[in-house]
């Protein structure tokens, strides 16, 4: 049966639209998307202007307990390095419902911070002892258990794990939860992909980094995913830390991206998470091989990581998209809003995100992050035209900071000027509304298992 909404005004891939009349069918595709049409009858009405829904392409959903017991020095200079320690120490002590309860409390934040979707970067594979669970898949099975309950769509990537450092060197204790051989992880793969699709999610593959994953076990991987899904996205950290390319340099005479472009087939599949830190010569290339660059602006600020050259990989025609990462951010509008202002302190020039097509800054990031998350994403969440899925946000239009305002300016004072999940009035996720008047219908129940599984693992 069809359903449908009216919006007097929506973010269409093209630009704004006025009177918008989205249709869709049983499976939550859009099957009609009319500008400058009347309400239809029966079709309900958006309270105020409909937005994309935003792909989160970047999470470590454990993590999300951990946020904000780091913030304290431990060295005399910290980095990333000395955070990592402590994530370690607290990965540790996750168990599969702690994993549920921790995973199904963020997902409900970012359906209420406007994320529709998320790409889970799920790395944490086995008991404490580093031994398999009896169902090798516990820990990632958790993980999707919390998105379809809180019903936020899911691009799940098994992360493949295996050295501590450049040159095949020795996990660490500390590591010993994420190591699996290639073998093992392409059984993971293969058992998971009818699970996945049973229930509408996507699987791929994340080769950690290349200081995790050896040359040899990479093109292993990479070739027995493409037996199983010659289409799956393919996720992999690069490039994040200075450190990571003074021993990649070390390793192998070449810079990370560098290496990976001439050593694997990088292509539209896939997504280079942070690549903070490329040259020219990479920016160009990574740009050409019509890959994805996940940026994840809180994470890599609150880690000390540096900053992408935005306008450089624009430059270049690449394709970028948002995530959250370690989530000491759990907010689209926020994500787009630390992006922006981290290019601004680094040219000292304003609205650099905005383009000639779209000079409205907010208008232009989103269009440009919903395209590049859901080619990331591997799935049709692409914005608001038929085909995809009716995946959209609502603003409210009596928010203090956005009343009175066009639709445009709605949306800059909704990334700008408020505090932005605040100005959500509903989220959509494949036709379905999933948060109402700013809230998921499952929050305090969620919120409660949350604190108790922190609760516990902080007294581990």
């Amino acid at each position: 049966m069809t359903q449908a909404l009216f919006a007097r005004d929506a973010l269409l891939p093209t630009g704004w639209s006025r009177d918008v009349l989205l249709c869709w069918d049983d499976a939550g595709k859009l099957t009609r998307v009319a500008s400058g049409t009347a309400p239809q009858a029966g079709a309900a009405i958006a309270r105020g202007p409909l937005i994309p829904g935003m792909p989160n392409l970047h999470s470590h959903a454990f993590q999300r307990a951990f946020a904000g017991l780091a913030e304290h020095r431990t060295q005399q200079q910290d980095s990333f390095w000395s955070w990592r320690s402590l994530m370690y120490r607290f990965a540790a002590r996750l168990g599969p419902q702690q994993m549920e309860a921790i995973a199904g409390w963020l997902y409900a934040e970012m359906l209420e911070g406007g994320y529709t979707s998320v790409c889970e970067f799920q790395y944490v594979h086995h008991q404490p002892d580093g031994t398999p669970y009896v169902d090798d898949a516990t820990l990632t099975l958790a993980t999707l258990r919390a998105a379809r309950a809180t019903g936020i769509g899911l691009t799940l990537l098994p992360v493949l794990y295996q050295c501590s450092g450049f040159g095949g060197q020795r996990p660490t204790e500390g590591q010993r939860r994420f190591i699996r051989s290639t073998d093992s992880m392409l059984r993971l793969v293969e058992a998971l992909k009818p699970v996945c699709d049973a229930h509408g999610a996507r699987l791929g593959l994340a080769p950690h980094s290349l200081r995790a994953v050896p040359e040899a076990a990479l093109h292993d991987a990479l070739s027995g995913l493409a037996t199983i899904d010659p289409t799956a996205p393919v996720h992999i950290h690069v490039a994040e830390q200075t450190k990571e390319v003074d021993d990649c340099l070390a390793w192998s005479g070449q810079r990370p991206v560098a290496w990976l472009l001439d050593h694997a087939p990088v292509d539209a599949r896939w997504c280079l998470v942070h690549a903070t830190h490329m040259d020219a010569a990479e920016y160009r290339d990574a740009a050409a091989s019509r890959a994805v660059v996940g940026l994840c602006p809180s994470t890599e600020a609150n880690l000390g990581d540096g900053l992408f050259d935005l306008a450089a990989w624009r430059d270049g025609g690449g394709a970028w998209g948002i995530g959250s990462d370690s989530h000491v951010c759990v907010n689209a509008a926020e994500e787009l809003m630390l992006l922006e202002y981290g290019q601004r302190l680094a040219t000292r020039q304003r609205n650099v995100g905005a383009d000639a097509t779209h000079p409205q800054i907010a208008t232009a990031l989103t269009l440009a992050a919903v395209a590049g998350g859901a080619q990331a994403a591997g799935r049709a969440i692409g914005g608001l035209a038929v085909g995809q899925q009716a995946d959209f946000v609502a603003l409210d239009p009596q928010h203090i900071a956005l009343r009175g305002l066009e639709a445009p300016d709605m949306l800059s004072a909704h990334m700008f000027a408020s505090h932005r999940g605040s100005a959500i009035d509903s989220v959509w996720v494949g036709g379905q509304a999933r948060v109402i008047a700013g809230r998921h219908p499952a929050r305090d129940a969620l919120a409660a298992a949350f604190v108790q599984a922190r609760a516990d693992l902080l007294r581990g």
